[in-house]
């Protein structure tokens, strides 16, 4: 007898494939692309469950058309992209994949911080283009020191704690912001709890890892940017409307701040034409922060995971929504 129906939107790890096909009736989208939301609703007409990733809108429009849905299993800490409430109120659990990309990602936000200080994507560009005629010189490519600067982390999660870590080897001062201090992390890494004010005006690099909510949509505008050090770098690992990228395309322009380093865009993929793309003060690139072998796989078995789970009415490993299982379960995954 088949197990249950369930999608998978894009191919991912063999493993996780080999697993979740043991077990269920799978059929896996092909493309590269994300299938169109009326592919979507299509393939979730008779579906038990559905294997995501942020490309995906699962909305109240795409669960009508579900209607033997049981599970979404995103492949994402971040599910912004999923109605979370409406999910809730129809008993749907929603799975997600924190932790297990937070060491990457903090790589990453490093990789970018430090490509943004030390100018290398605009010195690569040049030395390409044939611009490296003098053999040294110097006050030519001057940077931003990092070690002994001061970082603030805006968001204090998984991520936010392993950059701090990271922040801690090159002897930085760490400021963070969130909703509620962290007084036992605080000793044990030497962090201080600043407001949001007081981070942005003493940060020498304010690095984002916040989720997208409306309370954080363009958190980042005109008035923050102003606010920061003129020497200062911003780095966004968050999701892209988190920062107005129209003040921040004036603040590098005028010289504001420093520069920037974004893994993240609104919209995603960015524009060819889009302004940004034309400041050497920036460093982009294309939403990669978990984007290694290690993470990546283990963000698709996890996945895996929360979908059988799902699928057989268990618990899933890592649920966002667990209020769905009643008031037995407190707090999120």
């Amino acid at each position: 007898m088949p197990g249950p129906k369930v999608f998978v939107t894009r191919r991912i790890h063999p493993d996780a494939l080999d697993a979740i096909s043991a077990e269920t009736e799978m059929e896996v989208w092909p493309d590269d692309n994300p299938p169109l939301p009326s592919t979507l609703k299509e393939k979730l007409v008779d579906a038990a469950g559905v294997l995501t990733n942020i490309m995906d809108s699962i909305d109240a429009d795409v669960l009508d058309r579900a209607p033997q849905l049981r599970v979404v299993s995103q492949m994402a800490a971040g599910t912004d992209n999923i109605d979370i409430a409406e999910a809730t109120r129809r008993g749907i659990p929603v799975g997600h994949t924190p932790g297990v990309l937070s060491q990457s990602t903090a790589d990453h936000t490093f990789a970018l911080l430090m490509a943004t200080a030390r100018r290398v994507a605009e010195g690569d560009r040049w030395v390409r283009e044939g611009g490296w005629r003098l053999a040294f010189h110097p006050m030519h490519w001057l940077g931003a020191d990092v070690s002994g600067a001061t970082i603030g982390i805006v968001g204090m999660g998984k991520i936010g704690l392993e950059v701090a870590k990271r922040a801690r080897g090159f002897d930085m001062k760490v400021l963070y912001c969130s909703r509620s201090s962290k007084s036992d992390l605080e000793a044990r890494y030497e962090m201080h709890h600043a407001d949001l004010p007081q981070l942005l005006a003493e940060s020498d690099f304010v690095t984002l890892h916040v989720p997208l909510t409306p309370d954080t949509h363009h958190l980042i505008g005109e008035a923050e940017l102003s606010a920061m050090k003129q020497s200062a770098i911003l780095i966004n690992m968050a999701r892209g409307p988190v920062v107005d990228p129209a003040a921040l395309y004036v603040a590098l322009k005028d010289g504001r701040i420093a520069g920037a380093g974004l893994d993240v865009t609104v919209p995603e993929p960015i524009s060819p034409d889009d302004p940004l793309l034309t400041l050497d003060k920036l460093v982009i690139t294309p939403h990669v922060g978990s984007a290694s072998h290690g993470a990546r796989r283990a963000m698709c078995m996890l996945a895996a995971r929360n979908l059988l789970a799902g699928v057989k009415g268990e618990e899933l490993v890592a649920c966002f929504n667990p209020e769905v299982y009643g008031p037995e379960v407190g707090g999120r995954a």
